[in-house]
């Protein structure tokens, strides 16, 4: 880890205020604010995933398997995999021999082992869970056949550092797959999803998340101002990887970018 969590919770002061939200991406103590936030609302963050994508969050994930085209006896880096729905289904999924789960955020990672406790022994035993930045991963070179990110590329300080990070680790030859939400094409469904981001789903998600971090207020704005898919399939480019591809999802509210090292 290299910043000291900021603290955020009910009884302390908000990760993000209003005055920060313009320039978030810039933001200096972005990684550790986001730490905080997560920090703050790990219980109900699998709730408001399912409510808020109205489930077709478990359908994305279940594609990014898909197309991580997982080979019996592959070892799969999951990154920012938060309370571990897409290590799980890594491991459920395919026929990975190992799936270990990286997260900045102690809190979240507390869900996912408890996730994981509940499982069959053997598939539990096949996932494991560590804290650790995206921008520093602690592994060896060449160490997986594919590494994973979903919806939370946007959320690293330095997502083309981040991204280099994931071509070190991987393998001649291995696959990534990020998942990120994306800018609806068709006015109509952009209309729809930036009303619904952006006034609907801040306010009930922070009533479900008796949240007072500003999250749900951050997560909507980190969206908006992103890189663009054309942005997000250069930085994958110019981090060494080739084959790339993206599929937009749901009428383009989530995208499934992908690639191979070269």
């Amino acid at each position: 880890m290299t910043e000291a969590p900021i603290q955020a919770n009910d009884e302390t002061i908000p990760a993000w205020d209003e005055a920060e939200l313009g320039g978030l991406h810039e933001n200096d103590e972005k990684a550790a604010k986001v730490q905080a936030m997560f920090n703050a609302i790990a219980r109900s963050y699998d709730l408001n995933n399912r409510v808020h994508s109205m489930w077709r969050d478990v359908a994305w994930r279940k594609l990014a398997v898909k197309k991580a085209g997982v080979k019996d006896g592959d070892k799969v880096l999951d990154v920012a995999c938060g309370t571990g729905d897409l290590t799980q289904a890594f491991a459920t999924g395919s026929q990975a021999e190992s799936v270990v789960g990286v997260d900045f955020t102690e809190g979240m990672l507390e869900i996912a082992e408890h996730k994981r406790s509940k499982l069959m022994t053997a598939l539990a035993g096949r996932i494991s869970y560590q804290q650790g930045d995206a921008m520093d991963l602690q592994f060896e070179d060449e160490s997986f056949d594919v590494v994973s990110i979903a919806f939370g590329i946007r959320n690293v300080q330095d997502p083309a550092l981040a991204i280099g990070e994931f071509c070190r680790v991987l393998k001649p030859g291995g696959r990534l797959v990020i998942l990120e939400f994306d800018t609806p094409s068709n006015p109509l469904v952009r209309w729809f999803n930036d009303f619904y981001c952006g006034t609907v789903m801040p306010r009930t998600a922070t009533w479900i998340a008796r949240d007072r971090s500003g999250a749900y207020k951050y997560l909507p704005r980190s969206v908006s101002s992103f890189m663009s898919r054309g942005e997000m399939m250069g930085c994958i480019e110019g981090a060494g990887f080739g084959e790339i591809k993206v599929q937009g999802l749901t009428s383009g509210i989530c995208a499934c970018y992908s690639g191979v090292k070269q």
